[in-house]
């Protein structure tokens, strides 16, 4: 029997991702936790694009129903949560730097991420390496 996630039921691989993964707030989430290591609510709501309280709480909690983010209580502060990037959401470690690959090839404005692309143009593998293994690169 083939597990069907949401409104793409097709079975399509791409189309999969896509319910996962298709609004432009999940990607951005998981790329502040990826690259720049971004651990609490506060840290990833001070991200690059501004993100607004209620999206990213929704966006959180949605990551983790779908098994790509995890949330625990902060051990210090008993009162918040940390959340990281689970395996599945390590996994997309590929993806991320693709995506960086291609806006650094294609996007004329200035790259607020060009020590990260010059990073993974030296040594791709060593940077999704270091996604995975849940440190920043």
């Amino acid at each position: 029997m083939t597990e069907t996630h949401g409104k793409y039921d097709s079975g399509c691989p791409v189309a999969y991702a896509l319910d996962i993964l298709g609004d432009r707030w999940s990607l951005l989430i998981i790329r502040d936790m990826a690259v720049r290591g971004a651990q609490t609510y506060g840290a990833l709501l001070e991200g690059w694009e501004g993100i607004s309280t209620n999206i990213l709480a929704q966006r959180l909690k949605q990551l983790e129903q779908d098994g790509i983010v995890s949330k625990t209580r902060d051990p210090e502060n008993r009162r918040s949560f940390r959340y990281a990037l689970t395996a599945k959401g390590r996994d997309l470690a590929p993806v991320i730097v693709e995506l960086v690959l291609w806006s650094g090839k294609y996007n004329a404005a200035d790259n607020a991420m060009t020590g990260l692309l010059e990073k993974i143009r030296v040594d791709r593998a060593a940077v999704e390496a270091c996604i995975r293994a849940g440190k920043t690169p």
